[in-house]
């Protein structure tokens, strides 16, 4: 007798699996380009426990330091971008066709360092605050993180691993909502943020240089020019200086992308400055170490929820951080040496491209098991940034210019002036630093 096999009533497991994910690559958030990512990147870690520090140490007196920040990193990523759109190639390509080697060389080894000993105090907070959370032992957690993390870069396509990339920046909202849990004095919020007070003095000078330094640096400027690059050949079109008939859309969509993911990177770092400035200032904590003291020490001050809120948000935007400093390394290493590159290449053909991804990273865990501390890395890691900044944002902006590099895509006057506002910005703060008081 024939037996007739069921017909499953419901989609299979494996249906659903496929269904979510087109559900996932199809929503709008899955469609904004690389400015949302660099935005949320900006805001890792290591940039959580400098903003926390500002609001601690000076209250609601560097809240300036963000709406003045706002329009220059955004034109100063947008010009990034619109270098890897116009040419097709990554900002140490174009400067390896437009400087000596020795800038190339120098720009890339200072980048490297720097990326790394980020690294370094980003998975240390990772691993802080998910100890926190879980109870397991904190180097077992930062080991968890920095597998998971290299494991996905190495061993996902591109296209696949940025949709989930490009959620995780929700993350950034706990920061948000963090100030629904205590008492903000808006009046004065409004007040110190157009009229800031404190003492120009070194100090003040070290924690505007940190904060400026975590908010425009140099890992984000190789990484959104790359991504461009990298959603340009995944699309399959070509460089704007082959086809200026496609200029003015991709033009536009450059400066909404970028503007927008900036403002969300900037509100954000806004946030969580007054959230640390109306709770830990107030009571006389001024002084934060690590993202896991800052999530203590809040939440006996604003509660259990706005403790979780916050350490979670570490942990998102850590997940979002670390590939984008790894990769970023990637980038300008291989394209100085002329190696294979790209995240949608697989290992095994872009072996030199994934190896510094690896390394950078694996580095960053060692660092965890040496006498340096997660904190010296991050001071250092932010003066490496600081004195990287200035020279390579007068690079870009002299690239940027270039008629022979851009065509008739160099940007636009109120760009470049931004542009270099933020460079002589950088370069004050960086020198008064330094001085003696």
């Amino acid at each position: 007798m024939q037996q007739h096999q069921k017909t499953p009533i419901g989609p299979t497991k494996a249906s659903w699996l496929h269904i979510l994910w087109d559900r996932l690559k199809e929503h709008p958030l899955a469609r904004v380009g690389p400015g949302l990512i660099t935005g949320v990147a900006d805001d890792d870690p290591s940039g959580i426990v400098t903003y926390s520090q500002a609001g601690a140490q000076f209250g609601l007196n560097m809240l300036w330091t963000m709406p003045l920040s706002f329009p220059l990193m955004a034109a100063v990523q947008s010009m990034c971008a619109r270098i890897g759109r116009v040419t097709g190639k990554g900002l140490a390509a174009n400067i390896k066709e437009s400087f000596p080697p020795f800038v190339l060389y120098g720009v890339v080894f200072l980048l490297l360092l720097a990326n790394t000993l980020n690294i370094a105090a980003d998975v240390a907070a990772m691993g802080e605050v998910g100890e926190l959370v879980t109870g397991i032992n904190r180097h077992l957690m930062t080991l968890f993180f920095v597998l998971g993390t290299l494991g996905l870069q190495v061993l996902v396509p591109y296209h696949r691993y940025i949709v989930f990339l490009k959620w995780l920046t929700l993350s950034l909202l706990s920061y948000a909502a963090v100030l629904f849990t205590v008492h903000v004095p808006w009046g004065e919020v409004l007040w110190h943020t157009l009229w800031p007070r404190f003492i120009p003095d070194s100090t003040a000078a070290a924690v505007i240089v940190g904060i400026f330094g975590t908010t425009i640096s140099p890992y984000l400027f190789f990484w959104q020019a790359s991504e461009e690059v990298e959603d340009m050949q995944r699309d399959k079109a070509t460089a704007l200086v082959q086809d200026p008939a496609a200029a003015a859309p991709e033009i536009r969509r450059i400066n909404w992308d970028t503007w927008s993911g900036m403002f969300y990177s900037n509100i954000t770092a806004y946030f969580v400055i007054l959230t640390t400035a109306v709770t830990l200032n107030v009571v006389g904590i001024t002084d934060i170490n690590t993202a896991a003291q800052a999530a203590t020490v809040l939440r006996p001050l604003a509660g259990d929820f706005a403790f979780l809120l916050f350490t979670l948000g570490i942990i998102g935007v850590g997940l979002i951080g670390v590939p984008v400093l790894a990769g970023s390394a990637g980038y300008a290493a291989a394209e100085a040496m002329g190696w294979n590159e790209g995240l949608e290449r697989s290992a095994s053909d872009a072996r030199g491209f994934y190896g510094v991804i690896s390394v950078s990273v694996l580095l960053g865990l060692l660092i965890q098991y040496s006498p340096i501390s997660p904190m010296k890395a991050l001071f250092w890691s932010a003066v490496v940034n600081g004195i990287i900044a200035v020279p390579l944002m007068v690079v870009i902006i002299v690239m940027v210019s270039k008629k022979a590099l851009m065509g008739a895509f160099t940007a636009d006057r109120v760009t470049l002036a931004l542009g270099w506002i933020a460079t002589l910005v950088m370069g004050i703060a960086t020198i008064r630093m330094f001085l003696p008081d």
